[in-house]
């Protein structure tokens, strides 16, 4: 046993060197990485050839001598793995297979990659908020690069297109809708979707990569029909228009009738769909009236006889019969005369933005947002006249509609046009003719804005100008009639820019202009100063002497009379008769002396009355009353009343001041009041009756 303990090793390292052998079978590299020395040591025995078998991975090894090399440079997307097959002969016997694993090693080398670089999505409007728009199995990005952790982010294109769409989470791609849509104000939103594959931006390594996300926003059948045009409009409501005309009694009018604000026409309220409205009349109807249900055009049927005024509730419904409208049309059957209808206006002018094809409204130049109306008044209708017609008579470029005018052809050019329209009263046979003239200028036509307005603005196209708005006292720019049949072109007498660039001035224009005014106000500044000096010269010099020296004011209080002169004496009686005395004039007062002192004013008695100037043989009962006027030459007036008051009046004037006639008149009261309790009167005394004033 112990000989053959010894002889195994010996036998084992016989059979070993007999085989091929490699000193490792399993490696280990890193992606990208090139291997420049050799992988592996082969031991080849004497007499055998190594060579690498068919499983070995292609391309991806090669043997020089007895060392084995990695050929390739490995990469984790193309090959986790790589095997080399050995196999060493002996002739054409295999001796020994031998098996090289090459594990490669996972780094992050790439970007992530998005399935689509522009992804168009479709979003209803009513699409409720909080709904997943695109979910994240179509949004995601892929990285070959298995551990890496994928981070995004959404970038608005559009501005203020972040406030309605947002992702779920940064690592979670799902769109998602924030608030309610418009297809009117928002109906194309951009985002660029953006994916990182660190969470810093600035790690080493990182990738990113970048698709763009087109929504567009599809309108939903939300709104009902509207008539235009509204009264009131914003992208949800439209305030439907009412409609009127007038019929005359006693015809049938062939045509369709001409209304105000225009013919009946409504619209789909979801302009984005835009369905077919049918016309209908769901009340009022008598069979007077008729309407077109694809026009909504009203005829008359018959005539009506006497006076009246029809109210008709008009229908306007979607095809789908989704969803409808009602408005009002009144119509006024109004007798007439026969009078000729005429234009208030002589000239009209409106404009149409140039490249306008067929079926453009013509608008007012005045009001560029608002058509142009064409309206023929009737001195027997008042408001408008269905009856009245209209029709352009020498411009194929144009036809009216109603009230308004619509183009016929592309107009590709800038020029200006000329057409006469013609009012024709269909009862009467009454006509009446206008001139408008038309620009075609280089002009957007404004979208119309929600407003209680209804108004809106227009942009001119850079290098225009605005058009200046016509007075009703404007004349043409031409000295040729407009011609029959087209517009007019430079060579034919007409301008083909617009009115404001006909009325250009240069500089030098208005400087000379400016001087020629100057000179004329010169002059007649000269001729006023020359007039003026010839007329007012002496006036003026006597004028210019120095004014005389104002006297002093002096005050001079008439009414003010010493006590000594007060005059209590009676007035000259008049005859007795029916008639009433009147009191002389006075005499001119005597020119007052200086004031008394204090004192002598104080030691008059206080009992002092009118009654010691009363006469003698005057009345017993008298009373007293003393006015309160004061007279102009001074003193009160004091009248005595006796109980006949037709009888003769006395008149006695008294000259006191102030105070002393009132304290006189007190005490002539008191007095009259103590005879009257104490005595009767006696009537056949005499004087009795009388009065003393």
């Amino acid at each position: 046993m112990g000989a053959w303990a010894l002889l195994l090793p010996l036998l084992m390292a016989t059979a070993q060197a007999q085989v091929c052998s490699v000193n490792n079978t399993i490696f280990e590299v890193q992606e990208n990485t090139n291997q420049s020395g050799p992988l592996a040591d082969i031991y080849v025995p004497a007499g055998q050839q190594v060579t690498l078998g068919q499983s070995s991975t292609p391309y991806a090894f090669r043997i020089q001598g007895t060392q084995l090399f990695l050929n390739v440079t490995p990469d984790y997307e193309e090959n986790t793995m790589l095997q080399a097959h050995l196999e060493c002969r002996s002739g054409d016997t295999v001796v020994t297979q031998l098996r090289v694993l090459v594990f490669v090693l996972d780094i992050n080398d790439n970007a992530p990659q998005f399935p689509f670089e522009n992804k168009v999505k479709n979003i209803s409007e009513d699409t409720k908020v909080n709904t997943i728009v695109i979910p994240e199995t179509e949004l995601e990005a892929q990285d070959l690069d298995k551990d890496d952790i994928l981070f995004y982010t959404l970038q608005e294109v559009t501005p203020g297109a972040s406030n309605f769409f947002s992702l779920v989470g940064t690592n979670l791609p799902a769109l998602r809708l924030d608030q309610p849509l418009d297809f009117y104000s928002w109906q194309k939103m951009t985002f660029q979707l953006l994916v990182r594959d660190t969470q810093e931006e600035n790690a080493e390594p990182s990738h990113t990569a970048a698709a763009t996300l087109d929504l567009h926003v599809w309108p939903a059948d939300l709104r009902p029909p509207w008539f235009l045009p509204c009264g009131y409009s914003d992208p949800y409501v439209c305030i439907n228009a009412e409609y009127h005309g007038a019929v005359p009694l006693g015809h049938k009018l062939p045509a369709p009738l001409v209304l105000r604000p225009g013919p009946v026409h409504a619209v789909d309220g979801d302009q984005g769909i835009s369905q077919r409205i049918l016309y209908s009349i769901m009340q009022g109807q008598d069979g007077t009236f008729a309407i077109d249900a694809d026009s909504g055009n009203l005829t008359m049927t018959r005539s009506v006889p006497s006076p009246k005024t029809f109210t008709l509730l008009v229908k306007g419904e979607q095809a789908d019969r989704a969803r409808y409208s009602v408005t009002r049309v009144t119509i006024e059957a109004r007798n007439a005369i026969g009078s000729l209808p005429y234009f208030p206006k002589s000239r009209y002018y409106g404009q149409v933005a140039r490249g306008s094809g067929a079926g453009v409204e013509v608008k007012d130049a005045t009001a560029p947002s608002l058509p142009l109306r064409i309206w023929a008044q009737d001195p027997d209708f008042p408001d408008i006249n269905s009856a009245i017609t209209y029709r352009i008579t020498n411009n194929t470029n144009f036809r009216m509609d109603g009230e308004t005018m619509l183009t016929t052809v592309l107009l590709a050019n800038e020029t200006v046009f000329y057409a006469e329209v013609e009012a024709n009263n269909t009862v009467t046979t009454g006509t009446a003719t206008t001139v408008v003239e038309i620009q075609v200028l280089e002009w957007e036509e404004p979208s119309p804005t929600a407003s209680p307005s209804g108004g809106s603005t227009q942009t001119l196209k850079p290098g225009t100008s605005q058009p200046m708005p016509p007075g009703p006292s404007r004349t043409p720019q031409t000295s040729e009639p407009p011609q029959t049949g087209g517009g007019s072109t430079p060579g034919h007498g007409e301008p083909s820019t617009s009115r404001a660039e006909d009325r250009r001035f240069s500089v030098v224009d208005m400087a000379a202009l400016g001087g020629v005014l100057g000179a004329l106000l010169l002059l007649a500044l000269t001729a006023l100063l020359t007039l003026l000096h010839k007329h007012y010269g002496q006036s003026l010099k006597c004028c210019s002497g120095k004014a005389p020296d104002r006297q002093p004011l002096s005050f001079d209080n008439q009414a003010f009379v010493d006590t000594q002169e007060d005059n209590w004496a009676p007035a000259p009686r008049s005859s007795p008769g029916p008639t009433r005395a009147v009191a002389p004039e006075p005499p001119e007062p005597p020119e007052p002396p200086p004031p008394e002192p204090p004192s002598a004013a104080a030691a008059r008695p206080a009992s002092e009355s009118p009654e010691v100037a009363r006469d003698g043989g005057g009345p017993a009962a008298v009373r007293s009353i003393l006015t309160k006027e004061r007279r102009p030459e001074g003193g009160y007036k004091a009248v005595w009343f006796g109980e006949d008051i037709g009888a003769e009046a006395d008149v006695v004037v008294l000259n006191t001041p102030a105070s002393e006639a009132a304290r006189a008149a007190d005490s002539g009261s008191e007095v009259s009041s103590d005879e009257d309790a104490d005595a009767e009167p006696d009537d056949d005394a005499p004087g009795a009756g009388s009065t003393y004033v």
